[in-house]
């Protein structure tokens, strides 16, 4: 049997192995699941939704090794880590609960209803950034409608997601949840199989060919494909706040965060102080092994994505960026804290997403250029806008799913992109509603 290993994005070290499920075996994958969802989908949603708490209340007994794996999986520090996890398993009560609500029938009248019910099998394909709280954001709903799941996680995190599909089945009835492992070719497989939608969170390009795969059977989809997040910092704007905000979300999660922001736009009358002052706070960051003492930057998660950040680095020195801090040249696997000015349209860092802890740097003198540049990009997830009055004129002018105004973007509401960076959308009531099928009865 072929097997996957997982590596320590530190040091390449080996630290386990899953079996890896090839595309000759999906079908029977799909089998089972189809078999398993007629007797889950017949539960009442009460008690399908009690019996996915009970599951989750059995993650309190592995959060430490959960917490630990995803730190040596991706190189996430503990407390980071930690927090995800908790998260995950705190708010699965509450949120089962506000999934079942959303779900249950409506009355159209005396003579109507509006029923949700489920759709079949639905395929959850989860990244490595967040490689627990990602799955569940798809995977909890999808349950709770009364669909069987298989999860594909990425290959950088097999060993969280194992774990975390091997303690929820302790509870959950045989099949209801399966997890398929592999690379490219098991997702491929997985989303060409009789199954009856697809929820991912990953890259444009696998994004473009999962819809492409789906179109022949008409599969439901719910996909977030990452972002370039602009940032707009108005000469009205806290400056100290927004130099926070910019730090802050330019190196969470050492940057490999889909609403990292990418992109700042910073009115020239007060871009000096602005720029001076994120290089005094970034330069308090350290890069560094996840269990040290005062590191808040872990390695980049593989070689590849390493040298995709220099690429993007070097380009912009060679097309004339200025570096406040940092330097285009850095040894696997880390990439330090990197401030970087002049940033113009014909560079790799304004055009594409980086996933790296850098905070890339633009003056404009008119709002309109700001806005300009801040929607000239396929990507529309999320966007910030930091000032006083005239802020909210603003923002309603950027193009994305989720703006925010002197805050971060997102948690309010569902999480939506616009544009290449988004079709359909996860979370609240509009979105548990996308895990399901609409019926209308007529009495």
């Amino acid at each position: 049997m072929p097997i996957l290993t997982s590596y320590d994005p530190i040091n390449r070290a080996p630290l386990g192995d899953v079996p890896i499920t090839v595309p000759a075996q999906m079908p029977a994958v799909i089998l089972r699941a189809k078999k398993a969802q007629k007797a889950w989908s017949a539960l009442s949603l009460d008690e399908r939704q009690q019996k996915v708490v009970q599951a989750y209340e059995r993650l309190t007994s592995v959060e430490d090794q959960l917490a630990l794996l995803i730190s040596k999986e991706m190189g996430k520090d503990y407390r980071r880590a930690d927090y995800e996890v908790t998260g995950t398993v705190q708010n699965a009560a509450y949120f089962t609960q506000e999934i079942a609500q959303a779900l249950k029938t409506e009355s159209m009248g005396h003579n109507g209803e509006m029923q949700y019910r489920p759709l079949g099998v639905v395929a959850v394909i989860s990244p490595w950034n967040y490689p627990l709280a990602m799955a569940n954001n798809l995977l909890l709903p999808a349950l709770v409608a009364g669909n069987s799941v298989v999860v594909k996680p990425s290959e950088e995190t097999p060993l969280v997601a194992e774990l975390f599909v091997k303690t929820l089945n302790q509870v959950l009835p045989e099949n209801v949840l399966q997890i398929a492992h592999g690379d490219a070719d098991t997702g491929k497989a997985l989303v060409n199989a009789d199954i009856n939608m697809v929820a991912f969170t990953g890259s444009l390009a696998a994004g473009k060919d999962i819809m492409a795969s789906a179109a022949s059977g008409l599969k439901r989809l719910v996909m977030e494909l990452g972002g370039n997040d602009p940032l707009i910092v108005m000469a009205s704007a806290n400056i100290d706040e927004a130099v926070q905000f910019a730090v802050a979300s330019s190196f969470e999660n050492t940057g490999q965060m889909c609403t990292s922001t990418e992109r700042i736009y910073v009115d020239e009358r007060i871009a000096d102080e602005f720029e001076q002052k994120v290089v005094a706070l970034a330069r308090r960051y350290q890069a560094g092994p996840w269990d040290q003492h005062n590191v808040n930057i872990g390695p980049i998660v593989n070689p590849k994505q390493h040298a995709k950040v220099l690429s993007q680095l070097e380009d912009a020195q060679i097309k004339g960026a200025t570096f406040l801090l940092g330097n285009p040249h850095y040894d696997l696997p880390y990439i330090q804290p990197t401030v970087v000015t002049g940033i113009t349209p014909d560079m790799l860092l304004e055009q594409d997403e980086t996933f790296g802890p850098v905070v890339a740097i633009s003056r404009f003198t008119e709002l309109s250029e700001a806005i300009e540049r801040a929607n000239a990009s396929p990507y529309g997830l999320g966007a910030v806008v930091f000032g006083g009055a005239g802020a909210n004129a603003v923002a309603e002018q950027m193009e994305a799913g989720m703006v925010a105004i002197n805050q971060g973007a997102g948690g309010l509401g569902p999480w939506v992109g616009a544009k290449q960076s988004g079709f359909g959308f996860h979370g609240t009531a509009a979105g548990h509603r996308q895990f399901s099928q609409l019926r209308i009865i007529n009495k």
